[in-house]
């Protein structure tokens, strides 16, 4: 089966950086800046970018480019006994893209209502009891079926499907050509507007002004390497899946920087956007910004809507930040999604649509338990543990396979005489040693917390049953899977 292609870089590019940026870099970034010491959280930014988002970078679009294969294929052929990692990162994209469409789903409605704000006042009332009715509920016990919830999570589903079922010419790489100019179209009006408004300099001043006192905290590094990784959708399948789709001779190298830049670009805009919103929310209120800075899902759905409350023309600027999280989230689910979809293409050799129709109906199915009263809670552990345990540890894995089957030497050549734009040592440096140790770090830190003190103040059975399941049947179904090709083999 011949495999298809992008049909130019343009397309390519606006397709990847329409997977890395999602919601998180509108509402994620900001307040890690703020937290770990605004301005000065930017140098050890920029150093993660450079010594571990720009390399791995390059890494995931070399090794797809070089195999033509998805992750679980590219695996196998650098090791049989390999494949598994592949479909451990596969199962981590099938299990984000079935949680993340809830967020879609809620950012759906949400822009419905910007319309005439009927959140009402009490934005955060609104949002976990009359929009989610989340009660007295648990992961284990969810509750009620949502219909308002479901609904535009099925929209969400709808588009996705469209997109990936129309193929990567027709479908995703048209989808990126329209969103990705969409989004940035909007931000930048809204941040055009909202520093206007008084007090939102000095939200900026807030998110940029320096606390060098922080430059040595390694908790403050550790936050800079966890948003590079986790923004970039690196370690789980997407961006090999998308450079396998690449021409023969492509410019990888100068891909992955345009591609690294861009998203860290857009997330200082999205930062300059929510900070110039709570500046000016702080002015109106006559409160510290402290006070009305909520991190995740309270940023988004909660402060902002109270911020879209206090602006003028309000019925222009709130469905215009919806509109920019919806497509956001859209560009990162379509491509979330066709890591599975190329993942099942490659290894049961079935054609695109069939493949599609079953990922996406699985998927749907799935996805509609967070369309309950317990959703949020269950989404808020599954990413918890897909992301700090699984994700980290799968980026780990892929940099000590790299590191000592391949070789960091083997790929930079190889990347070298497919670009024009030419990588030096210092890809072998980090590659080899600087994000390796720092991912054992972070995932070491992250996986003794979560042991010791749990998350989220869970019930111990919460944790075990849903969190630590989860990544114990990604695992196991994994190597199963590797052993079963194993024996087919043989």
């Amino acid at each position: 089966m011949q495999r298809e292609q992008w049909n130019s870089r343009v397309g390519f590019i606006l397709a990847a950086v329409g997977s890395a940026i999602g919601l998180g870099n509108i509402w994620r970034f900001p307040y890690m800046a703020y937290e770990n010491g605004g301005g000065a959280f930017f140098v050890p930014y920029l150093f993660a970018m450079i010594s571990a988002g720009i390399p791995i970078m390059i890494m995931e679009f070399g090794l797809g480019h070089k195999f033509r294969s998805a992750a679980p294929k590219m695996f196998s052929k650098l090791n049989v006994k390999m494949e598994w990692l592949g479909w451990l990162q596969v199962f981590c994209s099938a299990a984000i893209g079935v949680y993340y469409v809830a967020i879609i789903g809620w950012a759906i409605s949400y822009l419905a209502m910007s319309f005439d704000q009927s959140w009402g006042t009490d934005t955060n009332s609104y949002f976990f009891k009359e929009f989610l009715k989340l009660d007295d509920h648990s992961p284990l016990s969810l509750g009620n079926f949502q219909w308002h919830i479901a609904i535009p999570m099925t929209i969400a589903w709808a588009i996705t499907f469209t997109a990936i079922f129309s193929g990567v010419k027709a479908g995703i790489e048209r989808a990126g050509k329209i969103m990705m100019p969409l989004l940035f179209i909007m931000v930048i009006l809204l941040i055009v507007r909202v520093l206007m408004l008084p007090g939102a300099i000095s939200g900026l001043n807030y998110l940029f002004e320096p606390n060098f006192s922080k430059i040595l905290d390694p908790q403050v590094w550790s936050a800079a390497y966890g948003q590079i990784f986790f923004s970039l959708s690196v370690g789980f399948a997407v961006m090999i899946s998308y450079s396998s789709y690449l021409p023969d001779k492509s410019d990888v190298n100068n891909n992955a920087f345009m591609t690294v830049l861009i998203n860290c670009g857009f997330s200082i805009l999205g930062g300059m956007l929510i900070f110039g919103i709570l500046g000016y929310m702080a002015t109106e209120q006559a409160k510290p910004i402290t006070e009305v800075v909520n991190s995740g899902v309270g940023l988004a759905f909660v402060t902002l809507p109270a911020a879209i409350n206090l602006l003028p023309l309000p019925y222009i600027l709130g469905p215009l930040f919806f509109l920019a999280l919806v497509v956001a989230g859209l560009s990162s689910h379509i491509s979330i999604i066709e890591a599975v979809v190329s993942g099942i293409i490659d290894k049961l050799n079935v054609n695109r649509k069939k493949a599609t129709i079953w990922v996406c109906a699985i998927g749907y199915i799935l996805s509609m338990a967070f369309a309950t009263n317990g959703g949020l809670l269950l989404l808020d552990l599954v990413d918890y543990f897909v992301n700090n345990v699984v994700l980290l540890a799968s980026c780990l894995i892929e940099l000590l396979i790299i590191v000592f089957l391949v070789k960091a030497a083997t790929i930079r050549e190889y990347t070298n005489s497919i670009s024009d734009f030419k990588i030096g040592i210092w890809f072998d440096i980090c590659i080899k040693f600087i994000s390796p140790l720092l991912l054992i770090a972070i995932f070491s830190t992250n996986l003794i917390n979560t042991i010791n003190e749990g998350y989220g103040g869970y019930p111990t059975l919460d944790l075990f049953v849903i969190g630590w399941g989860t990544v114990a049947l990604m695992l196991i179904v994994s190597i199963t899977i590797n052993v079963r090709s194993l024996k087919t083999a043989s």
